[in-house]
């Protein structure tokens, strides 16, 4: 009897700039970031040649903003096969919106995005994973909108999020009724630690090891690991702001280490696109 497959990972990018970290007053007027040197194009590019050395394919986030001022990106992303989905329009969080807002950003970033990809837009992830506990009326809105899955609950405790929900691909009921699948973002147990490790400054943190760690972890358990990166996430030459020590820390550790980490993954396990991942969650039964 031959061996099981390996688990499909997946393998996601959020394509904003670096001016769209949150929280940061230096950059929180969106009327000021056309004036800034911007780096989402170039690194885009490049996350698409590394993915095409790899025969790789992955999801793409991309944010409706920066969708409107370089459709060309969303053409490349779509050209070379990779899944097109939602990061919203202007990378506002979830819980600071009233449902209206969120609605109009959805639509927004769907006509941004819509004008650069032909196929249907599926799947949607919250800005820095910012569906909370008291906002779950976004589903239904995320479900309205003609998004078949979700991305955004992150299920341990986190600044800007942190929901609580099973940990392997499920499907979800919104409030007023509407069903979602979910694929939640990977956490680990390191030691008396529970933490993500897989994506952003976690990857860039954490050494190569304790990332291994974390996605056998995951397969052990029948769970796909979810990693997710954003271009700003390979540039060692990201321009810098005034902000807060602990977030100084956490944008720009590890930078010089992710394109490596990167390609060790690529090589060590298997990845692909969130659709791909839920259609192989679906077909082996499990839900939540």
């Amino acid at each position: 009897m031959s061996a099981p497959a390996p688990i499909l990972n997946a393998l996601t990018f959020d394509i904003e700039d670096w001016f769209h970290i949150v929280g940061i007053d230096a950059l929180s007027d969106p009327r000021g970031w056309p004036t800034l040197p911007t780096l989402a194009a170039e690194r885009t590019r490049f996350i698409l040649r590394l993915l095409d050395e790899h025969k790789t394919k992955a999801t793409f986030f991309i944010l409706g903003w920066v969708a409107d001022r370089y459709p060309e990106i969303v053409r490349e992303i779509a050209a070379a096969g990779h899944e097109v989905a939602s990061h919203g329009h202007m990378h506002e969080r979830v819980f600071t919106q009233t449902p209206g807002q969120f609605r109009d950003d959805l639509r927004r970033s769907l006509d941004a995005i819509s004008r650069g990809a032909s196929a249907p837009i599926r799947g949607y992830r919250a800005p820095t994973f910012s569906i909370t506990p008291g906002s779950e009326w976004a589903f239904d809105i995320i479900a309205e909108q003609g998004f078949t899955y979700d991305a955004s609950l992150f299920p341990g405790s986190r600044g800007h999020g942190g929901y609580p929900c099973p940990e392997h691909p499920h499907r979800l009921q919104a409030p007023g009724g509407a069903e979602l699948q979910e694929l939640p973002m990977s956490v680990g147990r390191f030691g008396p630690v529970r933490m993500a490790y897989s994506g952003g400054g976690y990857l860039r943190l954490l050494p190569l090891g304790l990332i291994r760690r974390g996605i056998e972890q995951s397969h052990a358990a029948g769970r796909p690991c979810v990693a997710y990166l954003h271009p700003r996430d390979f540039a060692v030459d990201c321009p810098r702001v005034p902000m807060p020590v602990a977030r100084r820390f956490k944008c720009y550790v590890g930078l010089s280490t992710t394109e490596g980490k990167l390609r060790a993954l690529l090589r060590e396990y298997r990845w692909g696109t969130c659709a791909g991942v839920l259609s192989a969650a679906e077909g082996g039964g499990r839900s939540g």
